[in-house]
């Protein structure tokens, strides 16, 4: 090749390179949506034990602040009795949360935020509940596989009243198995519901769980148990907090 030529190649070439590095600049958003045949929350059916349709976007910086929303339909608000008759409905759980995560050190991880748990629709509550919007600040400490993170509600939690301060704490284990695309989970959390004269509520969660990841379709089995007491026992659905396995398939784009 003549200088000439192969000068003319390279100047090609560097320009050409910006163009190729942008096109495959990874976007800031992603997608989700999947679907489970129960949604448990912290141990209790949000759906009395029927299956549930989700989804969300997320926003992740390279600095670390991420935001997002994720929905699903939930049904617990009124079948709790939560809300006073012919007066609405809500069913459909909106969640808005913001936060900073980040490494440090080798192998270790943080991450704090706020969530917002919107309960979509009009309705009044009925006496002696609040209505279910519940806003919680959180953090959490990660090293590799595993985390421990703490979670505060800052006023009513859920449908009661005057509940600033119920929080919940969780550990949380998610392994890898090689390269064989399975990842095994493990999660133990105690929600603790205040004032005193909600402590009744107050109850321990256990999950176990297994996920295979099959060309960007993550399908996850897994199986929770509780040890809430009666007053997690309602008419529909029965105890929201007993053992239940569940299976969920869920996309991210």
């Amino acid at each position: 090749m003549s200088r000439n030529k192969l000068l003319t190649s390279l100047i090609l070439a560097a320009l050409a390179a910006p163009s190729v590095a942008l096109a495959e600049e990874a976007s800031p958003f992603t997608a989700n949506v999947g679907f489970t045949t129960d949604y448990i929350f912290r141990g209790i059916a949000q759906t009395s034990h029927n299956a549930a349709i989700q989804g969300g976007v997320d926003y992740a910086h390279s600095s670390g602040f991420y935001a997002g929303v994720w929905g699903s339909n939930v049904s617990w608000i009124a079948d709790s009795g939560a809300i006073a008759a012919g007066t609405g409905n809500s069913t459909m759980e909106l969640d808005t949360y913001l936060g900073f995560r980040n490494g440090f050190a080798e192998d270790f991880s943080y991450d704090v935020g706020i969530i917002r748990y919107n309960y979509l629709g009009k309705y009044t509550a009925a006496p002696g509940f609040a209505k279910a919007d519940t806003d919680e600040i959180y953090g959490a400490l990660g090293y590799k596989w595993f985390t421990a993170k703490y979670s505060y509600g800052l006023g009513q939690f859920l449908t009661v009243p005057a509940a600033k301060g119920t929080n919940y704490l969780e550990l949380n284990a998610s392994v890898p198995v090689g390269e064989s695309g399975f990842t095994v989970a493990a999660h133990v959390g105690k929600q603790t519901f205040k004032p005193a004269a909600a402590s009744l509520l107050t109850y321990t969660d256990y999950k176990l769980g297994v996920s295979k990841d099959i060309s960007g379709y993550v399908l996850t089995l897994s199986y929770s148990s509780t040890n809430a007491g009666p007053a997690w026992t309602y008419p529909i659905g029965g105890n929201w907090g007993k053992g239940t396995a569940a299976l969920s398939l869920t996309h991210s784009f």
